[in-house]
């Protein structure tokens, strides 16, 4: 196998269930808890013998209360949890041997590609390696961001009443460069360019 299109989850995980089982190394990289498994319940992180687990997400996966808890709960068992602010291709490495990228959410569902040739899973993870290199801890992360996750809802709110950057500042005692600033703030949080996509993508994480 070179390369190949899966066009479920079901499908990958049948086809891939018995990799991540007998995994020693796995790299994951994705932009929220939604990318991977969405359909399936999340079961409860646990590590065996020596596998080495590295996850790496976008800072709005932080402002679910229940995503969060759980990055906490895999930082905890042992699993390497950072957050980077960049774009993330959101992707799988296993055992530096298989590739698996995720494909756009289309309809409820994504296609997997799914990579075995050396020189891809080389170029894939070089990627990965030099965003984690950047990325932050999950703790440390969560110090500097505790500020915004606690206002977000509140800021989430008042773009969703369409008022004028002067009202909404007002309504939340802030100067109006700083709601600014915490405006575009969050909008790096969830990757979006605009105040709308912002919204669409706090929709797409339950935040709203």
């Amino acid at each position: 196998m070179t390369s190949t299109i899966v066009r479920s989850e079901e499908a990958l995980f049948a086809r891939t269930a018995h990799l991540f089982a007998s995994a020693t190394e796995v790299a994951c990289a994705a932009d929220d808890l939604n990318t991977w498994a969405s359909s399936r319940p999340r079961p409860r992180p646990q590590l065996h013998g020596d596998k080495r687990v590295r996850k790496m997400y976008r800072p709005g996966v932080l402002l679910d209360p229940t995503s969060a808890a759980h990055l906490r709960e895999l930082d905890r068992v042992g699993v390497d949890v950072r957050i980077s602010p960049d774009e993330i291709n959101e992707t799988i490495i296993l055992d530096r041997r298989l590739v698996i990228l995720a494909g756009e959410l289309v309809g409820g569902s994504r296609e997997f590609s799914v990579f075995d040739s050396p020189d891809v899973v080389r170029s894939v993870s070089t990627l990965f390696e030099a965003a984690w290199r950047v990325a932050s801890p999950l703790a440390a992360y969560e110090v500097r961001f505790a500020e915004l996750r606690a206002l977000a809802p509140k800021l989430l709110d008042v773009l969703a009443s369409g008022c004028k950057d002067e009202t909404a500042a007002r309504r939340l005692d802030l100067g109006v460069r700083t709601y600014r600033r915490r405006v575009a703030e969050l909008m790096a949080a969830l990757g979006a360019t605009s105040r709308f996509q912002a919204g669409v993508r706090a929709r797409e994480l339950g935040l709203v």
